[in-house]
C-alpha cells in the first residue's frame, strides 16, 4: 500500500480511509495474509477518471464554456 500511495502522492492513511469508504482506486488482497495490492494500470486509469472528472482538466465541464441558456420571454397564460 505504501508504494501506491507514494505513487500517486498520497500519504498510506489517506489511502487506507478511501479503501474501506470504497473510495479511491481498485485494490485486492492476497497471499494468506490478505497483503492489499494495487495494480499499476488500475492506479493510471483510475487517476485519469479523477482527469476527466475535474472541470479544471476537462474543458467539456467546464462552466467557462456552458452555452448560455435563454430564459422564455414568453408569459404563461392566467
Amino acid at each position: 500500500m505504501k508504494d501506491a500511495a507514494d505513487y500517486l502522492g498520497l500519504s498510506p492513511h489517506t489511502l487506507y480511509v478511501w479503501r474501506h469508504r470504497r473510495q479511491g482506486p481498485p485494490s485486492f488482497r492476497m497471499g494468506r495474509r490478505g497483503r492489499v495490492m494495487y495494480r499499476l494500470e488500475s492506479l493510471d486509469a483510475w487517476i485519469r477518471e479523477q482527469e476527466l472528472a475535474d472541470s479544471r482538466s476537462n474543458t467539456f465541464l467546464s462552466p467557462l464554456n456552458a452555452v448560455a441558456q435563454q430564459r422564455s420571454s414568453s408569459v404563461p397564460d392566467a
